[in-house]
């Protein structure tokens, strides 16, 4: 079993998420996670979202992979317990503390061991199996030689590995500018992305800007570029990996979607033939996403171009435009996310046969009064349309 990992920001990502073709999803609580200002769950839907995937056959962890202070132990006790009896598969946790508090307080949840704790060797490994960890997330510096190094040495211990997504410049994402430029910690899952910020360089004395360049080209000397190791997959899992872990708990369900789908057939591919023949489709598919400039890291040892020095993105190519509530009788029903209006050519994003079919928008209707418009403008409003493409529940709609 070769796990694909997708994030979940809130309940709406975690079902698009599996239903896109994830095994399993992370995703945060209210505290704890190092990504707060995503929407993240309400313990009721943590519960909700758990629920939803084992009923799927599938899992869900929590993240709670904050580097704690004492203030935070009363809850974090609690919120382990209330993890252990709503059925979450794992928690991920980096601090020493929190995991012998979760031993302690509710023995019987599984923890794995976040990529925050920064483990880039076997020794380390062995001291978080010691400590009762059933999974470690490997450092991102790590290559392929580590790896298996370290799944030789452990081979007992689950080992999971990012394999897509943003970066951060700091090692093992432990950073501190955050805190320096706006009191937010980033070790506490408040990161303002200031290595994302353009800088100046200034004499004080004199008061006078100067421009930092390198290579002519820009000031974003700390914009880290985003990883893609789709075609690496085969060589990931006989290094020892079991998990293949995307980043993007903030990301929107189109993002979640399409990565899915990419990952999700190129495993597929992999398991059935050893090798993965069509990458270089997946691949394109990933180049229609929002993204900066891709890159596979260490994967093969030191790297010094992990960089971008573009401000912005790569736009999405499609616009996601709707939500799938429903499908009968030739009607489809949808949330709408981004305006669409009658003669629009729509495009389905869908892991069923559905995929990748196009049709012209005709008359909508606004739910649930069923006033007639040729203009769906209202934000997260329903409205419904005829549709010759039998659709389900989940798949998106994007122009």
């Amino acid at each position: 079993m070769l796990e694909l990992l997708m994030p979940a920001g809130n309940l709406k990502k975690l079902r698009t998420a599996l239903k896109f073709g994830a095994d399993a999803v992370y995703a945060g609580g209210k505290n704890f996670s190092l990504r707060a200002f995503a929407d993240n769950f309400s313990r009721e839907e943590l519960a909700d979202g758990i629920s939803y995937a084992h009923a799927l056959g599938k899992k869900v962890y929590v993240t709670a992979n904050i580097f704690a202070r004492n203030s935070d132990l009363d809850e974090a006790a609690d919120f382990f317990v209330f993890l252990q009896n709503a059925g979450a598969d794992a928690v991920l946790i980096s601090d020493v503390g929190l995991l012998a508090l979760c031993r302690e307080k509710a023995p019987s949840l599984t923890v794995h061991i976040s990529t925050q704790a920064n483990t880039t060797n076997a020794l380390a490994v062995k001291f978080w199996q010691s400590m009762g960890a059933k999974r470690v997330v490997l450092s991102r510096e790590l290559g392929l030689d580590d790896i298996r190094k370290i799944h030789d040495a452990v081979p007992d211990m689950e080992l999971e590995a990012f394999v897509h997504g943003a970066m951060c410049v700091s090692y093992s994402g432990r950073c501190l500018l955050s805190s320096y430029f706006s009191e937010r910690s980033s070790n506490r899952g408040e990161c303002v992305q200031p290595c994302r910020w353009q800088y100046r360089l200034t004499e004080v004395e004199r008061d006078v800007a100067v421009d930092v360049e390198q290579d002519g080209r820009g000031t974003y000397f700390m914009n880290s570029c985003d990883l893609r190791l789709l075609p690496r997959i085969p060589e990931l899992a006989k290094a020892g990996i079991c998990s293949l872990k995307v980043e993007g708990r903030m990301k929107s369900e189109y993002y979640v979607a399409t990565v899915a789908t990419a990952y999700r057939r190129a495993i597929n591919e992999y398991l059935a033939f050893g090798e993965i023949k069509n990458a270089d489709s997946y691949n394109a598919l990933l180049e229609t996403v929002s993204h900066r400039a891709y890159t596979e890291a260490y994967l093969d040892g030191e790297n010094t171009h992990t960089i971008s020095l573009e401000k912005e993105r790569t736009q999405e190519k499609y616009r996601f435009t709707a939500s799938v509530l429903r499908y009968e009788n030739g009607r489809a029903t949808a949330e709408m996310r981004n305006r669409f209006k009658s003669g629009d050519t729509l495009t389905v994003l869908s892991p069923d046969d559905a995929n990748g079919k196009s049709f012209v928008m005709g008359n909508i209707a606004h739910e649930p009064d069923g006033e007639i418009t040729d203009d769906a403008k209202l934000v997260q409003h329903v409205y419904s349309f005829d549709c010759p493409i039998a659709l389900s529940e989940g798949d998106l709609l994007i122009k």
